[in-house]
């Protein structure tokens, strides 16, 4: 059971190739944003059975919209866990983030679009 949810955001992993974009981006929308990316998962993850996975994506280089957004999330959802993204990766794929437990890519390092992944086990709360 995975359920993806590929949030809006505002798109500073792709900025390589659309370098004009930058400009029509401002704070205030980055607060819309990241107001919806929150209730996004939060109802998404509404769908995911108990040890299933819910897959948190954008293609933000912004802390503010990758792992914030997943720790805002993991604080209100205690049914949830950050697992390891290497663990559902097939073995004979190359990890290209190094230790990292969450799949981020830069155009810098990786020559790719900015991107960002991570993904989170529905887990059984004791009653």
């Amino acid at each position: 059971d995975r359920v993806f949810v590929d949030a809006p955001c505002s798109g500073t992993g792709s900025w390589r190739r659309n370098p004009d974009a930058r400009w029509s981006k401002q704070a205030a929308n980055l607060t819309e944003l990241t107001a919806l990316q929150d209730a996004i998962v939060a109802r998404a993850a509404n769908f995911v059975k108990p040890g299933g996975h819910l897959i948190y994506a954008t293609c933000s280089l912004l802390r503010r919209e990758n792992d914030d957004r997943v720790e805002h999330f993991l604080k209100t959802r205690k049914d949830f866990e950050r697992i390891d993204a290497r663990t559902t990766m097939p073995q004979s794929r190359e990890w290209p983030c190094g230790s990292e437990q969450v799949l981020r890519l830069s155009p810098a390092r990786h020559g790719t679009d900015g991107f960002f992944a991570a993904v989170l086990r529905r887990v059984t709360i004791p009653a």
